[in-house]
């Protein structure tokens, strides 16, 4: 994972890409390391979907956004067939980010393949994935040429994080020692 201490240079960091438990746990650090935290909604504006983040960004303080914006130009056109945003619009985006010292972190997993991760072919769910996941490399691809992208690899795809411990009942273990009544 590229190290926190490197984000601190950025007044702005916009949070695209894998969603999964990697991606609270870097919102979580972000704010640890004194960023203001803001979730988009996930609708985008019916009129301009970049709107609201242009509001959040003319405002002052550091600032992590986890955003949307780049998610639908990626999954609108795997899901509908188009994306509500167009590339201007992203490009705008990008360029306001970078205008107030910000950066856009392309959020990754593993390059295992679906198959590896326990996918079976033809599995819808795993291809969707696998063209989303190129389809966000090429994205960043072109708007690293109007912003800084930081990639950021979060974990794996289909594991947690950190493993979690079964949680023991009160009344598990010393059966001999409880006394009723």
């Amino acid at each position: 994972m590229t190290p926190l201490s490197t984000l601190t240079r950025y007044r702005t960091l916009i949070v695209e890409g894998h969603e999964g438990p990697g991606r609270g746990l870097l919102i979580a650090a972000l704010a640890r390391l004194g960023f203001q935290i803001r979730h988009m909604p996930p609708g985008l504006h019916h009129l301009d979907p970049a709107l609201p983040y242009r509001e959040l960004l003319a405002g002052p303080g550091r600032l992590a956004v986890d955003s949307r914006l780049i998610a639908e130009l990626v999954h609108g056109p795997l899901r509908r067939g188009r994306s509500r945003v167009t590339w201007i619009q992203a490009l705008d985006f990008a360029e306001a980010v970078a205008e107030r010292d910000g950066a856009m972190l392309h959020l990754t997993t593993t390059g295992r393949t679906p198959c590896e991760r326990g996918h079976r072919p033809g599995d819808e769910q795993a291809t969707e994935a696998a063209e989303a996941a190129s389809a966000y490399t090429r994205a960043f691809d072109t708007l690293a040429q109007h912003v800084p992208v930081v990639t950021v690899h979060v974990g794996e795809a289909s594991r947690p994080t950190r493993a979690i411990e079964p949680r023991r009942h009160q009344l598990w273990g010393d059966t001999e020692q409880l006394t009723i009544g």
